[in-house]
């Protein structure tokens, strides 16, 4: 894993954070929560494919 995969991640955390604050404070609470959602699954979708290099790694390591 990459160290820029992680600041990626931590990016992608922080202009979550702040759109669901300014969403919050602008009175769109369902807005802001789609916003929570979507950012989660994003992360997600971003860290399927280094769990499965993980696993395949521990397969080969372990010879199973």
């Amino acid at each position: 894993m990459d160290i820029g995969f992680i600041f990626k991640i931590a990016a992608i955390g922080i202009i979550i954070a702040v759109l669901n604050q300014v969403l919050v404070r602008a009175g769109k609470e369902e807005h802001a929560m789609l916003i929570t959602v979507a950012g989660l699954i994003v992360v997600l979708m971003m860290l399927i494919p280094q769990i499965s290099e993980l696993f395949g790694t521990l397969k080969s390591v372990f010879d199973l």
